[in-house]
């Protein structure tokens, strides 16, 4: 009898296959799961659970409608941190029916972006469209950017792309063309409170703290919601016989969180344009609130004199010509003092410019006349205003007729001394507010003699 043949070795398994189809399954391998945080236990498992977001996943919301109709755009959310960016991109992708990739732009290059766009290419011959949620896209630089246009565009990827940042000035225009830009509104007290009653929920017990402590928590939390939790964590950490904190036991326990505050980012200007119309509200509380909020984020003081100097000029104007002098005045008061003393001239200066009476003439009159003297070119003024310090001078009529106006009555002459051949421009038009009204009737009297002059 022949010998046996040995059997021939075993075919491998093929390894899994990374798109979706059935491979045998792989050894399970128990790993040891480490305690997960509260915020990451109470992530919402329906877009119906996303808090503060009503104008998005209610049942009147943007992406509601978009889900109903079948037709997920390509999208960039816009929100500040810790208001569901990042799930609610997550809970499209289930509710679409596309899988779910994630990118953040801190840790990835174009290496990372070239391999999720074949694996996507690769999901989409095989039937299945693949939702790219890229977290932090604003860090992408133009050219990386620009990487997302042909896979957008035919549709290999549906892009959702998370930022902090003004989308009109992070992204490409071009990228933006392609994408609906939707804004997450900060979390207000309702879905503050409504995350805390969750996470008393999940723990089987109360947050150890009274009404005022609450509404502090709330406070502290800034509309983050997952800071808020964080918060709520700790909280719920300390012993069951803990006692009811109030405001100042809460304050001690828990560190206070810094204020939303770029210096040189869209806060940065939202918060001076918010100082600037303040003031030309005539509004000094509300000024203060915002200065108060540029100094307690960390903004160089002297940007904010800057700023409070040019609205004087600006602003104010010659309706209180004390203004200008008095914000060079403290400015200056804060090179010399310094924080935190020299803040409160700033203070000062704001609570006088709020309260000021209000008048753009000026700027006004000086735009106006910037444009009369591009159009004019380059007219001589007129002969009787020119010096002649020599014969020839004289001989070709410099200064003759001048009318010397402190030997007129009034001290004023009524001369013209616009070009010849350009008819007379009042480009300073003064208000009836403030020092300007007795301006202006001054201005009226002397135009009054003018044209009496001018008649003779």
């Amino acid at each position: 009898m022949p010998a046996r043949r040995p059997a021939p070795p075993a075919t491998p398994a093929a390894p899994p296959d990374l798109f979706g189809a059935d491979a045998p399954p792989s050894p399970r391998v128990e790993v040891p799961v480490g305690p997960r945080p509260l915020a990451d236990r109470l992530r919402p498992r329906e877009l119906e659970e996303v808090v503060g977001q009503d104008h998005l996943v209610g049942p009147a919301g943007s992406l509601s409608g978009m889900l109903a109709r079948g037709s997920l755009a390509s999208l960039i959310l816009w929100g500040p941190p810790g208001v569901g960016k990042t799930t609610i991109a997550r809970l499209l992708a289930e509710r679409a029916g596309l899988v779910f990739v994630s990118l953040s732009a801190v840790f990835s290059g174009v290496a990372d972006l070239k391999r999720a766009f074949e694996e996507a290419r690769q999901r989409r011959r095989a039937g299945q469209g693949t939702l790219l949620f890229v977290d932090e896209i604003h860090r992408f630089n133009r050219a990386q950017q620009d990487g997302f246009l042909p896979v957008v565009e035919d549709g290999t990827v549906t892009l959702v792309g998370a930022t902090t940042e003004n989308p009109s000035f992070a992204l490409n225009g071009a990228l933006l063309s392609r994408c609906q830009v939707l804004v997450l509104k900060r979390l207000d007290d309702a879905a503050l409170e409504l995350l805390l009653a969750r996470a008393a929920a999940e723990a089987g017990r109360g947050l150890p703290l009274d009404e005022t402590a609450r509404a502090t928590l709330r406070a502290m939390a800034d509309g983050d919601g997952r800071y808020l939790l964080n918060l709520a964590e700790q909280l719920l950490a300390l012993p069951t016989d803990q006692p009811v904190l109030d405001a100042v036991g809460l304050g001690e326990l828990l560190a206070k969180r810094a204020a939303l505050y770029d210096k040189d980012r869209e806060e940065h200007y939202n918060l001076i344009s918010a100082l600037h119309k303040s003031l030309r509200g005539s509004d000094p509380d509300a000024a203060l609130y915002w200065f108060a909020r540029m100094i307690q984020g960390g903004e160089d003081p002297r940007y904010i004199a800057r700023r409070l100097t040019r609205f004087a000029a600006e602003d104010v104007g010659m309706a209180d010509p004390r203004a200008l002098p008095l914000a060079i005045a403290a400015w200056e008061t804060y090179e010399r003092l310094g924080s935190p003393e020299g803040e409160l001239a700033l203070a000062q200066l704001v609570v006088h410019l709020g309260t000021a009476p209000k008048s753009n003439a000026v700027y006004v009159a000086w735009g106006e006349a910037q444009r009369a003297a591009k159009e004019t070119g380059s007219l001589m003024p007129p002969k009787h205003i020119l010096n002649a310090p020599t014969k020839l001078m004289q001989g070709l009529g410099y200064g003759a007729g001048y009318a010397y106006d402190h030997d007129t009555d009034g001290a004023f002459s009524g001369q013209d001394y616009f070009p010849e051949g350009m008819r007379r421009r009042a480009f300073y038009r003064p208000s009836d507010r403030g020092a300007e009204a007795a301006i202006g009737e001054r201005l009226e009297r002397w135009a009054a003699i003018r044209a009496e002059k001018a008649r003779q």
